[in-house]
């Protein structure tokens, strides 16, 4: 015999199997119930996967969408104005204006108190030179008037005549509301006839048809002919000069003053 059967010490060759622990068997049976305990245990997580699943598309199914339009805080919206240039305000019938700084200012004639804008006074001496070759003697009355004249000119001869103030508004504007702050509006009379100044009868003087004729041709037009949309009593004497972009968007801009359809 081998001395092992003597010494008393087991032999680890003849080990009994169930002598090692469970956990450390490698036997085919336990390796066929681990592989199926696995397959049980996935099968069983793909099985509550796919119920979650079918759950999850159920409920989407039905319930109803919110729409997420609707969810949102309602868009802000900004009120809108019919018009919203300052320069389309009005007072009694007259627009507002502002002064023409003294620095763009030019006296109509030499020795003359009487101003224009630069380019109003240039084509307005070429308009009286023009005249005079007609035998026409065009005479500068008022150019140029500060918003403290005018306030003279409407408050105290509004006093002195008596007059309600929408009657003084119909022949003379309210301080900051005269087209003469611009520089760009002239008073004219007829040097043979001088007592049509600042008078309707003007319209009758040689000086009146040939304005009404040439004044065109110099860049200056009425302000305020018969049935004016301002309400302002007929001048055939306040002619403006609207040669040039700014005198343009000075009395035409968002005024709303639609063009004639009539060719003059």
């Amino acid at each position: 015999m081998d001395k092992a059967e003597f010494s008393g010490k087991p032999d680890k060759s003849s080990e009994s199997i169930e002598d090692i622990p469970e956990a450390l068997r490698d036997s085919p049976n336990t390796q066929k119930r681990s592989r199926k305990k696995r397959v049980f245990m996935i099968g069983g997580l793909t099985g509550l996967g796919a119920i979650a699943l079918v759950s999850s598309l159920w409920y989407m199914s039905a319930t109803p969408r919110k729409n997420t339009a609707s969810s949102l805080p309602p868009a802000k919206t900004t009120p809108t104005t019919a018009t919203a240039n300052p320069t389309s305000t009005t007072l009694l019938g007259h627009f507002a204006y502002s002064e023409a700084a003294a620095k763009e200012l030019k006296p109509i004639v030499p020795s003359s108190s009487i101003k224009l804008r630069i380019a109003a006074a240039q084509k307005f001496q070429a308009m009286v030179i023009a005249a005079r070759a007609k035998g026409v003697i065009l005479v500068p009355i008022s150019g140029f008037r500060s918003t403290a004249t005018q306030q003279t000119l409407f408050f105290d001869v509004k006093a002195q005549r008596g007059q309600v103030t929408t009657k003084r508004a119909e022949v003379s504007a309210p301080p900051g509301y005269s087209e003469h702050h611009t520089g760009y509006a002239v008073d004219i009379g007829d040097g043979a006839a001088p007592a049509t100044n600042l008078s309707p009868k003007f319209e009758n003087t040689k000086a009146f048809k040939w304005l009404a004729t040439n004044a065109a041709r110099f860049s200056f037009e009425m302000s305020f002919p018969k049935k004016n949309p301002q309400g302002v009593t007929y001048e055939p004497w306040h002619w403006r000069y609207v040669g040039d972009r700014h005198s343009l968007e000075t009395f035409y801009k968002a005024k709303n003053f639609k063009p004639s359809n009539t060719p003059k």
